[in-house]
């Protein structure tokens, strides 16, 4: 999973091809809950790039992006939004394939 940096570099992962954000911090402990099967996630859905978002360094971000819960996902193909799996609940990684899943579909 790539890393975001800067703003800059967002707007360049996101505008080519299929990117999926993950809007998580240090301290959730929902965000925590998700990380051992992220991996996972990432490849069986290798036709996207994810980019992982530290809340805190990129509120600014977050609020361009409506992300007020976390951990929380955010799909572009190509620069535009496709979807969006965003809330404050705890979320399973069969909740996660299937958010992935259906973008694909």
């Amino acid at each position: 999973m790539k890393l975001l940096e800067t703003e800059e570099q967002l707007e360049s992962l996101i505008s080519n091809g299929k990117t999926i954000l993950v809007f998580s911090a240090e301290w959730c402990g929902d965000c925590r809950f998700i990380e051992p099967f992220l991996p996972d996630v990432e490849e069986k859905f290798n036709e996207f790039t994810f980019v992982h978002i530290d809340r805190d360094k990129f509120i600014d971000v977050c609020v361009k992006h409506d992300i007020f819960g976390i951990p929380s996902f955010l799909a572009f193909n190509d620069g535009k939004e496709i979807g969006r799996f965003v809330s404050k609940e705890r979320k399973t990684q069969e909740e996660i394939e299937k958010f992935i899943g259906d973008l694909s579909a």
